[in-house]
């Protein structure tokens, strides 16, 4: 991960600039530069991956050109190759390309990549800002104006509290230009609906996803992987070892006491042959933390919060006790597939209506929890269930083959990896959420702990405060309160809470936890 910011205008005050930039070292501790573009400042904070030398420092310039980007540009070498005939290049580093590509095409660009980013560009001929976010949203950009009406763009919003009015997230898959966000890409459309049998979706969606894992293992710097136990991370993990020559390094967390993943996270990682190591964590490691959590995510989304504690703790431990840089996980798959609640849709149509709107949301929810996590420990997240052809392409299947007829959620993944991946106890295991799979006593201790921090009057009174997304629960509340000491009067820059959706029948609950529903099953044994 890096840390990206602009002020795209020529009244900046350098000193405040610096003061909210300072906030996100942590996701680029490598080097620091700021320069005055003469219209405006660009900031950058690195990490480094992808050429490790100080040749590969951001920004960079071509002809008065500036761009800071924070991303990960695959297949980069061939855009390279072509664009070497006009220019001369200095670095290893893929985000170079931009400019060039810039110069090219224009914004014509951004449709072009293959990658996870976000950048922001001064076009030193027009004297302009552009800006944009990859489709997904997997690396972070957020927003806002100054009071002289200046836009202003960080990685994190935390960059922005008391630079601007009102702090917003950058919608995914748009390009800033002139003043104006538009699309460039909407992955969650369908443009035409793929009607493949279902054994060959299955053979598209083995040779896609594969496709997505071994990309991402290309980096100049370490890479480990985070492994729950579940099918999704477990699938990763698979992959990532039939295509290294060496052990792959895997991490899984648990409650003292009662975590349900970790042992099928150690017989995954028996069966693939890993270097795999567990961390531990008790009520007070989960309770100590949860205000630095909640200040490093900028949510107050309770699934986010709860799935969070593990997550940043096995993290931390990885960037304490490793030299790794760079984490593979499991995020993305649900949306695409399936959740436990998403049995309950009423038809197809429903179904694939419910998987774009959580695709267009992924941003607030699993993406921005596997970024903070991840970047305030210094890693860089990679997500292969994110790579863009994965999710177009199983976007487009036939949302009627996608319902869970099988007896079994997320029946087409799993039968695409049918073989020797995995053992069939992790390939065919019933899905338990993250947060309650680290353990179901660490969200009945989130849960305990509000409920004694406010009395039934002080719950009553306090949650009025709040008309959008207002409060619903003591742990709800807790957590917007926590979120606004840090984020005041910032509450839309989430949607509201991830909760299932409410209209179906079976799917009107009051706690995020699938544990709730009445088809959890045997997800938590």
């Amino acid at each position: 991960m890096c840390s990206i910011m602009g002020y795209c205008g020529s009244s900046a005050a350098l000193s405040k600039f610096q003061e909210g930039f300072s906030q996100t070292v942590s996701r680029g501790p490598d080097d620091s530069r700021i320069i005055d573009t003469g219209m405006g400042l660009l900031g950058f904070h690195r990490l480094s991956i992808m050429g490790l030398t100080p040749s590969g420092m951001q920004p960079f310039s071509l002809d008065g050109s500036y761009v800071v980007c924070n991303g990960e540009i695959y297949g980069f070498e061939k855009l390279k190759e072509e664009l070497s005939a006009k220019y001369t290049f200095h670095s290893d580093s893929d985000c170079e390309i931009l400019l060039p590509l810039y110069r090219e095409y224009g914004i014509e660009m951004f449709a072009m990549l293959d990658a996870e980013f976000a950048c922001i560009i001064y076009d030193g001929e027009t004297k302009e800002y552009i800006a944009a976010r990859d489709p997904i949203g997997i690396r972070p950009l957020y927003y806002g104006y100054d009071e002289n009406g200046v836009i202003v763009f960080a990685s994190e919003a935390k960059n922005l509290v008391g630079l601007v009015k009102r702090i917003m997230p950058f919608p995914p898959g748009h390009y800033y230009k002139g003043g104006e966000f538009i699309c460039y890409c909407d992955i969650a459309e369908v443009d035409t609906v793929c009607f493949d049998e279902l054994e060959t979706v299955c053979r598209n969606i083995h040779d896609k996803l594969v496709a997505g894992v071994e990309k991402r293992l290309v980096a100049d710097a370490k890479v480990g992987f985070l492994l729950s136990g579940g099918l999704d991370s477990s699938l990763v993990c698979a992959i990532a070892a039939k295509k290294s020559s060496q052990p792959i390094k895997t991490f899984a967390i648990g409650m003292s006491e009662d975590a349900i993943d970790l042992k099928y996270a150690k017989e995954a990682a028996d069966y693939i042959g890993s270097d795999h190591k567990e961390v531990i964590i008790t009520k007070e490691d989960v309770l100590s933390s949860l205000e630095t959590v909640i200040h490093l995510l900028g949510t107050f989304d309770i699934t986010t919060i709860r799935a969070s504690m593990g997550m940043y703790l096995v993290c931390k431990a990885i960037h304490e006790e490793t030299d790794i840089r760079v984490l593979l996980t499991g995020e993305i798959s649900d949306e695409l597939f399936g959740y436990k609640y998403t049995d309950f849709a009423p038809d197809a149509e429903e179904f694939q209506e419910e998987a774009k709107k959580r695709i267009r949301e992924l941003h607030m929810y699993d993406v921005l929890r596997a970024d903070r996590c991840i970047s305030v420990n210094s890693l860089e997240a990679r997500v292969p269930f994110g790579d863009l052809d994965f999710v177009k392409y199983v976007m487009s299947v036939n949302p009627e083959i996608k319902l869970n007829r099988y007896g079994k959620g997320k029946y087409l993944l799993r039968h695409a990896f049918e073989g020797d991946y995995l053992p069939d106890e992790i390939l065919w295991r019933e899905k338990a959420a993250f947060s309650d799979a680290v353990g179901h006593s660490m969200v009945d201790y989130l849960k305990e702990y509000a409920e004694d921090f406010y009395t039934d009057e002080e719950y009553d009174s306090l949650r009025q405060k709040y008309t959008h997304a207002r409060p619903f629960t003591k742990e709800s509340l807790l957590y917007r309160e926590i979120f606004e000491k840090y984020y005041p009067g910032q509450g839309e820059m989430i949607t509201d809470f991830w909760m299932p959706n409410k209209s179906w029948k079976g799917c009107d609950v009051n706690d995020p936890s699938a544990r709730v529903l009445a088809n959890y099953g045997d997800s938590g044994k």
